[in-house]
This record gives structure tokens, C-alpha cells and sequence, in this order.
């Protein structure tokens, strides 16, 4: 379809008529109605354009106002107002809109009721209305994010529908009804789903009780599969995508530390490069039209930190010349049938016009003392201009030297450009503050040392392979611990987090176990929309990724913070299931949220080393032996007779509990769903995802984090 339906988005809050910061759900509802969706191209959102948005405080006649005059004058076909809908005196939106409709659309708005309902009774203290006002859908929607989202999951499926029916589309409308029709569906049912619908997570309601894991008893009536949509790795990628926004900008001086920030503005040249005309060898400066010849040396120009070292040579009186150089001179002016000796980023003397290098010049005659040159003929003539360098030949000021986006590598090229012109400190855009707990009652942490481990108890090896992740993506991560399987402990630890990190990643928590609390404790005791609660792909399974509202703690620390949430990663407790997903999911987040516009991983064909067959462990024909996508473990190398890139498997005990398969690991080869033919060796080619790793020693790595013939990096060195 391609029709496109005009959108406006009235909020209605006294808070953010004052501060326009404080306003969640408009922005949110645009992001909803023009981000391109996924799956279902027939019911897209991108369909809608908002063309109109603005925020008006509890005031009827201001709601009044606005709406009466989008729709008159802006050929609106869907108005949406957020807020003002609850119980509380100032909540007017219903009261002001009602009377206004030409016709109500109670369907509608049983629908929202209901999907609210579904979620939390207290669904049952909102006052929707809907309906129409001439050609015009207007629809209110709560003040809270969450509930916004969900009312919006709900209305999607059907909206074009209805927006199609009132403006008398017909062609249209046949088009929706044809293609309900071949989906085994119809206009009277909950219609088709967009990618909205796929975030939400729609499991059942867990009560939450204040107990330890050890004193809960097992309920084998607890439903063995949990409603959740499994969305494929590729649209939970995306999902992530929308919400891991830049976290602000920060003003830093120009330093080392400045390596992985991304610059949030042109950066221009303050002064030229280089600010004086500088020799670029070795020799002498001389007059040009003076030709080849004997000449006494005047002066001798040193790169230096001052701004013309000048000593006395010779004396000149004794050359026969007869005129004295003065050592205080700022700017020393070399005469005719003179030269003066200069060093390679030397100042070149006012009047000199070339430079001879050193080696087409004889020493003649040194001077009394023994220590300098008297006298240097010049043996080939040279032209005006030869090896100078004149001001601002290598940048001029004002001059663009970096560009918004640009990321400062470790290589250096960016920090030295920008000190060399005169740049002190750069805008940039921060990088998020990440938090990495682990949960479970049965993890001990590394230092333990004290007693041996207890039957069922672990190692926690997650927190610490997560934290250097983070480090070396160039993160502070901020380490909270291991939390133990208490629904009070886990949230008195995440709501302390919350005001210092802008994500949360957790590990364990997150299965089908009667202590894996993580989801129903962020829903209900943090209002988090869960946006996906298990991915379809191995290792990883029941990954989780949600949003919090953005309510805790002061902002000072970013004070243009463009996140209305924090997020959170809720990986599973597999210490290779954990690993996989961070770089998988959490990664890419990261990159975006720093601003970095290649955020997702890099992905490679290769050759693989070995074939690949079904067994318990390792990967089956063309993949995995289930449903699942799988993603091995392997080493990407380049073989030296061929050049390609080949990639052998770091073991075929894959399984997910087993961390040794990510020892020398430095990718990940995805091994689709499971065909009838086998992955041959050096014939299939498979996509990799590459691993950052650090390297042992820098300056011998070859492609970055891939070796030459799987040999260890600088096995051998270069001779």
C-alpha cells in the first residue's frame, strides 16, 4: 500500500507544557508510527507521517483550540493525544474531546480498555475515548509510555483498515480484504500483526514473593512454555536498534583519553599548518638568483621550541661582510650573498626564498672556534620555493580537519591532526554507563578462597569475562556484584544502579525456573516494557531485552541526554550463552548509544577448515541439528597460499555451559537451520561475525584480529 496517512500528536501534561524534556510518549508514539517494521510489509507503519506535533498543558479550552484547528485546516486523517485520561481533576482530555466527535468508535475503544486491562487492573482508572471528527480518527491514549505502547500494539493491526474505510478508499480496502484473506484471516478478527506486536512480550503474570530460591517450593503446575514471541536474531538486532539512543555530549580536553569517543561537531583548524614557512630538509636557506658560490653563514635556524632559535655563527665582521647579527632579534632577515643554515622543520628566514639541502653544498671553512661553518659553497643552482613548505600548505586555518561522526582511533591520526591545529578540547558525544551483576544463589564469586566450592554451587566466571568485554570496547563498566534469588535483593540492587548507569546487563534469572525472576520483577516493580524475552538462535535462547522510563537519579551528570530509557540486558546464566549474546546484541547497542555509525558487527564469507556433521555437539548438516540457528565458535585465519579466509572450529564440545569453546575464539561462524546436505570443507562458505580481541603486542597485527596460517600473533615476526 501506498498510501501515506497524515498524523498528529497532541500531549496533554502540565509538567511538560513547562518542560518539553519531561515528555515520553509523544516522541515514543512517533517513533512507533514511522519506524519501518520488519515483518508484514502489507500493514506497515511506515505508511504514516506525522506532520504535526506539539504539548499543551490540562487546560479544555487550549486541547480545544489545537485540535479544532489541525482539523480544520491540516487534513489530519489520525489525531492521537496523550494524557489526561485517568481519574485526577486536571485529567480533562475525554471530557474535552467527547463532545467534540461527529461519530464514536466504541470498538476502538473497548480495544484499548481491554489490552490495558490485560496488563494491570488498575487499566480499569483510564477514561478512553474515540472516534471521529469529520474525516478526522481521533483516538486518547494514557500518559504512560508502556501503556502507550501497548494500546498502539493493539490499534496498528487494524488502523489502516479503518483509515482506509473512512476516506473512502476503496481500491484499498479490497487490496486489505484480498490479503487478510490469503493470511486466513479476517477484518472481524485481531487483524494482521505488525513488528510492534512482535516486541511485546506476552507472558503470563508471575507473583513476585520476598523468598529465597533454597526455601521455594517447586509448583509443577507452572505453565512449562512461557508466551513469548521468539523473534529471529536479525529482528532482535533491530528492536535494540530503536532504543539504543546517544546518551548526550560531554566537553573534553584533547587528550589520550579522548580514544573510541565519536566527535558530535565539525572541528575546524584554529590556526594554520604550518604557521611559518619551514624547511623540509636539512641545509641552508639561500637568496635563489644568488646561484651556486661560496657564501659565509649568517645564521642557523634549529627546529625548536622557541620561536627562532638564532646563534652566531661566524664573525661576520671577519668574512669581510661587515654587518653583526643581533641575538635578540625576533625576526632575523638574511641578506644578499648570505645563506643560513636550517634544520628540517626549521623557520626559514625572512629574504631567504629556497633551500639547498646539506648534500649539494662543501663545507669551505669552519669558524675559530671550530664549532660551526664560516663559510658553504653552494654547488647546483635551485629555484624559488624549493623545499619550503609555505604557511598553511598542510592546512589552512579554518579549515575543516574532522567531521561530526569521526571516531578517534587508537591509531592517533585524529588526535594528532587536531593538536596540531591548534584544537584544546573537542564536543563528544559520551559513552554509555554500563552496570554487570550476576544473580543466583548458587554463584560464588572468584575470590572465594576461603572454603571449596559447595555441591551446586559455581564460579562466577560471567561477570568477569562481561566486564572485560566492556573494557575492551572502552567502557568503565560498573561492577555490582552477584545478587542473590531474591525478589527485594535484586530489586534494592537495580534501583540503586539505575541512577548512575544508562544500561544493565545481567546474567541468569531469565529461564523457565521457579527463582528466574527477572522478567515479572521488571515489569512490576520497574513499569519496563519487555521488547523481547527469548531469540530464536543457540546459543542464547532466553535473552531478554527491555526498556525502563528514565526516572532515576539526577541528570546533571547529562544534561542534553537524549534517553528517555535505560536499558536492560537480561543474558542467560551460561557463562557461552552470555558471552555470545553480548557481542551479538549488548555490543552493537553500546556502539550506537556512543554514537559510532558502524554499530553493527562486522560479518565476513569464509571457507570453512573441517566438515560439519550431525552429532550431540557439534553443528548439523548446514547448521545446527534443531531449529535453531547456531553460532560456533571458531578461529578466522588467512591462509597464506591462497589468501582467503578460512575458519576451523575451537572444539565440538559446544555446549553452552562449556567456556572453553571461547579460548582463542576471534568469531563467530553462523551455521543456518538444518538442510539434508552436509557443510564440506574448503568448498561451503559461511558468514562470520568477528570478535574484537587485544592483541598481545599491536604493531604485528595482520587484519585486524585475524592471523596469518592460524599461528599465534607474532609467532612469527617479520625479519
Amino acid at each position: 500500500m501506498n498510501t501515506h496517512f497524515f498524523v498528529g500528536i497532541i500531549t496533554v501534561s502540565d509538567t511538560a507544557a513547562v518542560d518539553a524534556t519531561k515528555d515520553v510518549s509523544g516522541p515514543l508514539l512517533q517513533t512507533i508510527l514511522t519506524t519501518p517494521p520488519t515483518t508484514n510489509p502489507a500493514n506497515a507503519t511506515s505508511q504514516y507521517k506525522v506532520t504535526k506535533t506539539i504539548i499543551v498543558p490540562d487546560d479544555p479550552n487550549q486541547i480545544k483550540s489545537v485540535v479544532g484547528d489541525w482539523v480544520e485546516h491540516d487534513a489530519l486523517n489520525l489525531l492521537l493525544l496523550t494524557g489526561g485520561t485517568g481519574f485526577a481533576e486536571r485529567d480533562v482530555t475525554p471530557d474535552t474531546i467527547g463532545p467534540l466527535l461527529t461519530r464514536q468508535t466504541p470498538g476502538l475503544t473497548h480495544l484499548m480498555l481491554a489490552t490495558s486491562l490485560l496488563k494491570t487492573p488498575f487499566a480499569a482508572l483510564s477514561r478512553p475515548v474515540s472516534g471521529f471528527i469529520g474525516k478526522t480518527l481521533v483516538l486518547t491514549l494514557p500518559g504512560s509510555p508502556k501503556a502507550c505502547r501497548e494500546n498502539m500494539d493493539a490499534l496498528l493491526p487494524i488502523l489502516p483498515h479503518a483509515l482506509q474505510l473512512v476516506s473512502g478508499d476503496l481500491k484499498q480496502v479490497v487490496d486489505t480484504h484480498r490479503q487478510l484473506a490469503a493470511s486466513g484471516e479476517s477484518t472481524g478478527s485481531e487483524g494482521a500483526h505488525t513488528h510492534h506486536q512482535q516486541e511485546q512480550s506476552q507472558h503470563q503474570h508471575i507473583c513476585l514473593h520476598h523468598h529465597s530460591h533454597q526455601h521455594h517450593q517447586h509448583d509443577s503446575q507452572q505453565p512449562r512454555a512461557l508466551n513469548l514471541n521468539t523473534p529471529a536474531v536479525e529482528d532482535a538486532q533491530s528492536i535494540i536498534r530503536r532504543y539504543a539512543l546517544p546518551t548526550g555530549t560531554i566537553r573534553l580536553p584533547l587528550s589520550g583519553d579522548l580514544i573510541g569517543y565519536v566527535l558530535a561537531e565539525d572541528v575546524y583548524a584554529k590556526e594554520p599548518v604550518p604557521g611559518y614557512r619551514a624547511s623540509i630538509v636539512d641545509g641552508y636557506a639561500v637568496y635563489a638568483e644568488d646561484g651556486p658560490g661560496i657564501y659565509p653563514v649568517s645564521h642557523v635556524s634549529l627546529a625548536s621550541s622557541h620561536y627562532q632559535e638564532e646563534t652566531e655563527a661566524v664573525d661576520i665582521k671577519k668574512a669581510g661582510d661587515g654587518v653583526g647579527l643581533n641575538k635578540n632579534e625576533e625576526h632575523y632577515k638574511l641578506q644578499r650573498k648570505q645563506i643560513a643554515r636550517v634544520a628540517t622543520g626549521g623557520m626559514v628566514p625572512d629574504g631567504a626564498d629556497a633551500v639547498v639541502m646539506v648534500e649539494d653544498t662543501r663545507l669551505v671553512d669552519m669558524a675559530e672556534d671550530n664549532k660551526e661553518e664560516a663559510t658553504v659553497e653552494i654547488l647546483l643552482p635551485t629555484s624559488v620555493g624549493a623545499m619550503i613548505r609555505p604557511v598553511g600548505s598542510d592546512c589552512q586555518e579554518g579549515e575543516l580537519v574532522c567531521k561530526k561522526g569521526t571516531i578517534f582511533s587508537a591509531v592517533g591520526g585524529e588526535l594528532g591532526v587536531l593538536a596540531s591545529v591548534g584544537v584544546t578540547s573537542v564536543l563528544v558525544y559520551q559513552k554509555p554507563r554500563l552496570g554487570i551483576l550476576s544473580t543466583g544463589n548458587e554463584v560464588q564469586d572468584i575470590s572465594m578462597t576461603t572454603r571449596p566450592l559447595a555441591p551446586g554451587e559455581i564460579r562466577d566466571s560471567n561477570r568477569l569475562t562481561l566486564l572485560a568485554a566492556a573494557r575492551q570496547a572502552g567502557l568503565e563498566a560498573v561492577d555490582l556484584g552477584i545478587v542473590e534469588d531474591r525478589v527485594d535483593t535484586l530489586e534494592k540492587c537495580l534501583r540503586k544502579a539505575l541512577v548512575d548507569v544508562d544500561m544493565i546487563i545481567t546474567t541468569g534469572g531469565v529461564s523457565m525456573g521457579e527463582a528466574d525472576y527477572m522478567k515479572p520483577l521488571l515489569e512490576q516493580k520497574f513499569d519496563a516494557t519487555i521488547h523481547f524475552g527469548r531469540v530464536n538462535m543457540k546459543p542464547g535462547k532466553p535473552t531478554t531485552f527491555a526498556t525502563i522510563p528514565n526516572t532515576f537519579g539526577d541528570q546533571a551528570a547529562h544534561p542534553d541526554n537524549g534517553m528517555n530509557n535505560k536499558l536492560v540486558f537480561a543474558l542467560p546464566g551460561n557463562p557461552v550463552s552470555a558471552t555470545v549474546t553480548f557481542y551479538l546484541f549488548v555490543l552493537p547497542a553500546i556502539r550506537q548509544m556512543s554514537a559510532i555509525q558502524q554499530s553493527m558487527n562486522v560479518k565476513m564469507p569464509v571457507k570453512v577448515r573441517e566438515g560439519y556433521h550431525d552429532n550431540k555437539n557439534a553443528p548439523g548438516k548446514r547448521g545446527t541439528n534443531n531449529s535453531r540457528p547456531e553460532y560456533h565458535r571458531v578461529r578466522v585465519y588467512i591462509n597464506s597460499s591462497t589468501g582467503q579466509m578460512e575458519a576451523t572450529s575451537t572444539g565440538h564440545k559446544q555446549q553452552s555451559s562449556r567456556m572453553g569453546s571461547m579460548v582463542a575464539a576471534n568469531g563467530l561462524l553462523e551455521l543456518p537451520i538444518k538442510s539434508d546436505d552436509n557443510l564440506n570443507p574448503f568448498s561451503d562458505v559461511v558468514s562470520v561475525i568477528k570478535v574484537p580481541l587485544v592483541k598481545k603486542r599491536m604493531m604485528y597485527r595482520f587484519l585486524d584480529d585475524f592471523d596469518l596460517d592460524n599461528k599465534p600473533v607474532c609467532e612469527k615476526e617479520p625479519a
